[in-house]
């Protein structure tokens, strides 16, 4: 009897175990903390792009337009943007404010204008390269024209310079004529252009028999021809001061764009585009 009565609560017992196994197995375990997500990554903010403006002599176009790539590469996230035209037009516009890093002139005299009211850093002041004074006429011209001292012929009827006033390349060719005595007896013929490259584009379209550029004007186009170089005696030296604007808020990276152009690389880009 005691022996059944012990198997039967042996038997309860393993029950009542497995029983009591069976709920802890299916309650619910103590909740885990959860586990740290990683902090979200800050995104990388790029540097600001600084974008250097560069007010330059038309006449530098093309010796520019190659240095661009070159200076962007070597600086990264800075952008060259170049405001071209007459030195007199951009030195007027720096006078009233017009936003600019960076001047470069085809004249001594614009330069001073600006260096006179302060508005460069006289110490940034360097002259970068020089020209000369060419007369052209179109690729296939008839003129027998080979010096500025047959400019009064009457075969020539349209005479293109730059506006003396305003074009430094057109105060050069007025000196120039006003030593040959000429300015006055060619004043008729006389068809001004705001720029240089404007002069050049007289000619090349046919709108002039014959006009007054730079030797580095004359080297990049394929439809004019020189046929005369004006001695550097009848004119000023036409030089080409560069220097960084007083109110520029990039003035290191002004200064390192005119260090470019004063390098072996600088100069012999300019080299290849005419200038001296």
């Amino acid at each position: 009897m005691f022996l059944s009565l012990y198997k039967r609560t042996g038997f309860f017992t393993l029950l009542l175990a497995s029983l009591l196994m069976a709920v802890v197995g299916c309650s619910p375990q103590a909740a885990q903390p959860p586990a740290a997500e990683p902090a979200p990554q800050q995104a990388q903010t790029p540097a600001s792009e600084i974008e250097l403006m560069v007010s330059a002599a038309a006449s530098l176009t093309d010796a520019l337009n190659e240095i661009k790539p070159l200076f962007e590469q070597q600086h990264q996230g800075v952008k060259l943007t170049y405001i071209l035209g007459s030195s007199g037009k951009l030195a007027t516009q720096i006078e009233q404010g017009a936003p600019s890093d960076l001047f470069l002139s085809a004249s001594k005299k614009d330069m001073d204008t600006l260096e006179e009211k302060q508005l460069i850093l006289k110490e940034s002041r360097s002259d970068f390269t020089k020209n000369e004074l060419v007369l052209v006429v179109g690729k296939d011209s008839p003129l027998s024209v080979s010096s500025f001292e047959e400019l009064g012929s009457d075969s020539i009827k349209h005479l293109a310079v730059g506006q003396p006033d305003s074009v430094p390349a057109g105060r050069y060719a007025k000196e120039a004529l006003e030593h040959l005595k000429l300015w006055e007896p060619v004043s008729a013929k006389l068809v001004f252009g705001s720029d240089v490259r404007q002069v050049l584009t007289f000619v090349e379209s046919g709108n002039a028999e014959a006009g007054i550029v730079y030797g580095s004007d004359a080297a990049t186009s394929e439809k004019v021809k020189v046929v005369a170089t004006a001695n550097a005696d009848w004119h000023k030296p036409i030089v080409y001061p560069g220097a960084v604007i007083a109110s520029s808020q990039h003035q290191d990276v002004a200064q390192a764009f005119l260090s470019f152009l004063l390098s072996d690389q600088g100069k012999e880009i300019l080299q290849k585009y005419g200038f001296r």
